[in-house]
């Protein structure tokens, strides 16, 4: 695909939700019949604020509340998305910290889910220390990890 056959922008926000222990939070997912991991987050919808849009896709998700919202990063080069053609993607990072003490189930191995079917996730801590960017499954999402190691080492 060129850049001549874009046509749409595909506005995706995520969330980089720190414990106090120096961690970040992943999601281990399948869909679109794909294993994937990424950080928290999904599409904005029209009419949405990013900011508002992260809040919803952390209730949806983690049913949990954010606060400490502080931008992180904004894609700064051109990535046509994956699974939508003639679409630019467009993603925006922010860091968070979680309202209240976690209450979803949080585990130590990747995709620890029972099926692998469209909607099957898994949430896990990866230390920041330690983050390896090819653990994740997208390029923007490898480049974020890439930089918060470069900030936490």
């Amino acid at each position: 695909m060129t850049k001549a056959t874009l046509n749409h922008f595909n506005i995706r926000v995520y969330g980089l939700i720190l414990s106090d222990d120096n961690e970040v939070l992943v999601s281990d997912e399948y869909q679109l019949n794909t294993l994937m991991t990424k950080f928290p987050g999904g599409g904005m919808h029209f009419g949405e604020g990013t900011i508002d849009c992260l809040r919803r896709e952390m209730r949806e998700e983690c049913r949990q509340e954010i606060c400490t919202i502080e931008h992180f990063y904004t894609t700064d080069f051109f990535q046509p998305a994956f699974y939508f053609d003639n679409h630019q993607l467009i993603s925006i990072y922010y860091t968070a910290k979680l309202s209240q003490p976690v209450n979803f189930r949080i585990s130590a191995t990747p995709f620890n889910f029972e099926k692998h079917e469209n909607g099957s996730q898994s949430f896990r801590w990866l230390a920041l220390k330690n983050i390896n960017p090819s653990e994740f499954t997208f390029p923007i999402d490898k480049h974020v990890a890439n930089l918060l190691a470069e900030k936490h080492r």
